[in-house]
């Protein structure tokens, strides 16, 4: 599965061994191969910015989205087909991560685009295919979103589909359900589709391709589309089924007063070229949106859509994809990281270079949907995209704060000071931090029918508190005024520890990667490392560690499988690299398990001066939607092996 290095890893830092010396000109070829590809990556403007690939859905929602608007690029087309039939599992399906279960909502609409792109329904992946997906019950079981886009292609009845008008746009903000109530992910992503599923968007569909095939009972005869699962649960279908039989009494005037304030609402937010929310879905409905109403191809706001959509598409030789969103800010962070714990001074250049670039995207006073919240406190964040000013990324924040503030670069205080405040105005009031909004955790939503995914609000996590204790702990050093709300951070991560000394990694896969977040952050602050926390999690640590000496963790552990906790079926670079660092964070440099890490990642790396990770790296959205992000194996295990050899060079 990986490339091997000549390199020599068999070492022994203790002072009597005779390899001392050759091992350590070793780790420094390692970490100069690793530094060197690294810099190599630099944007000329000072960014980093990696692929980000998600699971096959979205490239399939580009296709449906060619036919949904007859505008069929039919080489693009073919290249995405492509990259589509090489992702299939051996039992048929599609997952939603390299080496997952099938998913039945994906596998659907990759189906649905692979015959689209002319696959013939008798060629034997898509005969696999339409077996697997009719054993799971057939197309009928797919998600909500699945269904919606379904019911725009015509292939199921809009009862099929949550009642999701757009009068909700005209709901107070104490009503039980209000966009200010949801993340923001679903907040981009609802409005224009409340366009969509009110005036029952109807697709080109030019061939008048359909899938039929793909149901067990007759999408006009199918009663189950939403099955009964809480007494809550039951009385929002209750309240469903009440606002479709009363949908005609809706005055005219009203529902007109509803579109215009939801294309108010997102033509506010289209971002340019980096897209309404900087999210892909989001923006395919949006620019399906304003079509419906008219807009010609060539009004401004559809062309700058359809250019951030494009700007998505990831376009090879052989194959092409579609990306979820763009990564330079968490990339330039990270990548920065990195750097300065591999040669501070000698990385210095590149340093400046990329935190102008960041400087240059701080965002300051622009209007956001967090200050519905927050109104009073002052802006200072940075969002994860190029741009996405309405949403600025409180991980990202902390994560380019704490950079800046560990460089020691000059002319950066300012920056690193507004990036605190801010993030101490974020502080929920459990004392954690979501990724975006203060509090949203209104969990009663989660039961309405059209959130299935379960992914409909943004709560406080570990690993995002635990970079803003970070951020603050480093800048309160010589700053009392963040100590109060670092404390209260520091309370409610003790607070989230499992049992068996591990943290939950909600933006990263997952126990060692919410272990790793958790044991940096705190190792900035006042906690002694004999604290229970850092103990029990490097005891945790330490017994999740594979026989080869790194580690690997499934993303099957966001399922509720305990035996997935921490474990996979080989390691991987970037996790390996998160254990190292949480490790040495807790006081465990000089560990044979640390050691036994540094091996792995020795013996793994590539001749380039990186590694292959082939597996999915995060959760977009825990059991939904997983990421790839192609930058982690190119700074994570650079950050490791610097830190490790700076941490025996200290003794």
């Amino acid at each position: 599965m990986f490339t091997e290095a000549p390199v020599e890893s068999n070492h022994d830092f203790s002072p009597s061994s005779s390899a001392t010396s050759n091992a350590s000109s070793a780790l420094n070829i390692a970490i100069e191969r690793a530094q060197t590809r690294l810099l190599s990556l630099q944007n000329p403007k000072g960014y980093w910015v990696f692929e980000l690939e998600a699971d096959c859905t979205i490239p399939s929602e580009y296709i449906m989205m060619m036919h949904y608007l007859d505008d069929i690029n039919e080489e693009l087309q073919a290249k995405i087909a492509v990259y589509l039939r090489g992702r299939q599992n051996p039992d048929g399906s599609y997952p939603l991560f390299t080496g997952g279960p099938g998913d039945i909502s994906c596998s659907v609409k990759v189906y649905y685009a692979l015959k689209m792109a002319g696959d013939a329904i008798d060629a034997p992946h898509m005969v696999k295919l339409r077996t697997w997906i009719l054993a799971q019950g057939g197309a009928a079981r797919a998600n909500v979103f699945t269904r919606i886009a379904l019911a725009i292609f015509e292939q199921l009845p809009w009862r099929g589909v949550p009642y999701i008008p757009v009068e909700i746009m005209l709901l107070p903000k104490w009503f039980p359900f209000h966009l200010d109530k949801v993340s923001y992910w679903s907040r981009t992503v609802m409005v224009p589709l409340f366009i969509l599923c009110t005036l029952k968007a109807k697709a080109k569909n030019p061939r008048n391709i359909d899938i039929l095939e793909l149901f067990v009972v007759h999408p006009d005869e199918e009663k189950h589309y939403f099955p009964e699962r809480t007494l809550l649960n039951k009385c929002f279908l209750a309240l469903d089924k009440l606002g479709r039989v009363t949908e005609p009494l809706i005055p005219s005037r009203m529902r007109q007063r509803a579109i215009d304030q939801a294309v108010t609402w997102f033509t506010d937010r289209l971002n340019g070229e980096d897209g309404l929310g900087g999210i892909f879905p989001a923006m395919v409905n949006a620019y399906e949106a304003m079509l419906l109403l008219g807009m010609p191809h060539d009004h401004p706001n559809v062309t700058i859509c359809r250019q951030a959509i494009d700007k998505l598409l990831v376009v090879n030789e052989k194959d092409a994809y579609c990306q979820p969103c763009l990564s330079p800010v968490w990339d330039t962070a990270l990548a920065s990281m990195a750097l300065i714990e591999a040669d501070k001074r000698g990385n210095a250049a590149a340093l400046s270079h990329a935190y102008d670039w960041l400087k240059s995207v701080q965002l300051s006073d622009e209007p956001g949907d967090w200050r519905v919240r927050k109104p009073d406190l002052a802006g200072g964040g940075w969002a994860f995209q190029f741009a996405n000013p309405h949403y600025p990324d409180v991980d990202d924040t902390a994560i380019v704060g704490f950079a800046m503030a560990e460089s020691g670069l000059d002319n950066l205080d300012e920056s690193i000071h507004r990036a605190t405040r801010w993030i101490v105005g974020m502080q929920s009031e459990n004392g954690g931090y979501g990724a975006f909004d203060v509090d949203n955790t209104y969990y009663y939503l989660n039961e309405i029918p059209f959130a299935d995914h379960g992914a409909l609000l943004d709560p406080p996590t570990v690993d995002v508190s635990a970079r803003c204790a970070m951020l603050m702990a480093r800048v309160a050093k010589d700053h009392d005024e963040y100590r109060p709300a670092l404390q209260r951070t520091i309370e409610y991560i003790r607070g989230e520890q499992e049992a068996d000394g591990s943290w939950f990694g909600r933006w990263g896969t997952n126990f060692i990667y919410g272990t790793w977040s958790t044991l940096l952050g705190l190792e900035q602050t006042d906690v002694p490392k004999t604290d229970p926390m850092f103990v029990k999690a490097a005891t945790w640590l330490k017994s999740v560690q594979r026989e080869d000496g790194g580690w690997g963790e499934d993303n099957l552990s966001y399922h509720d499988d305990i035996q997935y906790r921490g474990s996979y079926h080989f390691s991987t670079a970037f996790q390996t690299a998160w254990a190292i660092l949480g490790l040495i964070a807790a006081g465990e440099a000089r560990s044979a398990e640390v050691k036994a890490g540094i091996d792995f990642l020795m013996r793994t790396q590539q001749a380039d001066g990186v590694w292959n990770d082939p597996c999915f790296t995060a959760p977009g959205f825990p059991k939904v939607f997983y990421l790839k992000y192609h930058g982690y194996d190119k700074f994570f295990p650079l950050w490791a092996l610097a830190r490790y050899r700076n941490e025996l060079n200290k003794q």
